[in-house]
């Protein structure tokens, strides 16, 4: 098993709120994302059904964006599957509907890159996008993928798109047999444009179950789509396999969500406040997934 990649920025704890600059996570930051996915204290449940629930953590609704946590069993999908079909671009456009455009930037360490993805969003909201590091980490049989936003400077934000920023976003994938595992989804993310945070916050509520569910339909799916897909090509194991360009971390810098500009979509906000009661709206199934 790999193991995460020395980086050449000074080591320790960093918080992910705050974070001044770009910094490839290591072994401490792994495992405090892990330690927060497990958590139980100062998370609220919000919705439990056939096998996935949903936990937010109570913060200052005005000031900030809540914390979701999204959990969901997985019955005939071993782990290692999982962690594929997340890292597996090639497959995501096949699956993810939403998606409008998707890529790999360039390499960073043997465990980390920077990548960029855009999807679409329920009509008449603008589509986003988002560029971010993206780290992974195998750890026995369990695995985490993790990312945060940074800024590239070959890809400022396009007028067509909102830029959205990812604050944390990751996945705890814990093995429970041979082909079995859980996957726990853990978020914070800033969408951007003028819709109220607390819109924000209660819809993702009910989209991240959706977005579970079509994750999980398409790993079932995944081992007989690879075999007919390079079957042997998985850089993300294998990063002597990787074709991408190497980035120094000192062409990056942290994307703050303050320094964005809001789009004026308040024109949507009424109608789409009065559709949040119990449906959670007409959102994307991803509308809060950031891989």
């Amino acid at each position: 098993m790999e193991k995460s990649a020395a980086s050449t920025e000074p080591q320790g704890p960093r918080p992910v709120l705050g974070r001044d600059s770009v910094q490839v996570p290591d072994d401490q930051d792994f495992r405090s994302f892990r330690s927060e996915c497990e958590a139980e204290a100062g998370w609220n449940l919000t919705y439990s059904k056939a096998g996935v629930s949903v936990w937010v953590q109570a913060v200052e609704m005005d000031r900030t964006l809540h914390k979701i946590k999204c959990r969901m069993e997985c019955r005939d999908v071993p782990a290692e599957t999982l962690y594929d079909v997340l890292h597996d671009i090639e497959y995501r456009k096949k699956w993810d509907s939403n998606v409008i455009e998707t890529f790999d930037i360039a390499r960073l360490t043997v465990n980390a890159d920077v990548g960029y993805y855009s999807w679409r969003c329920p009509k008449p909201l603008k589509n986003r996008d988002v560029i971010t590091l993206r780290s992974w980490l195998p750890m026995g049989t369990d695995y985490i993928i993790m990312n945060y936003s940074v800024k590239h400077p070959k890809y400022p934000p396009r007028k067509d798109l909102v830029r959205a920023v990812s604050i944390q976003t990751g996945y705890l994938i814990q093995s429970t047999g041979p082909k079995s595992c859980v996957i726990t989804y853990l978020a914070q993310v800033d969408p951007k444009g003028s819709l109220p945070k607390w819109v924000v916050n209660k819809s993702s509520q009910f989209l991240a179950p959706k977005a579970m569910k079509k994750m999980y339909k398409a790993c079932v799916k995944y081992p007989e789509w690879k075999q007919k897909h390079q079957p042997h090509f998985k850089p993300w194991l294998h990063p002597e396999q990787s074709l991408l360009p190497s980035l120094a971390l000192s062409e990056l810098s942290v994307q703050h969500a303050d320094s964005l500009e809001n789009i004026d979509e308040s024109a949507v906000a009424e109608s789409r406040e009065e559709r949040m009661g119990g449906a959670g709206g007409e959102g994307s199934d991803d509308d809060t997934s950031f891989t």
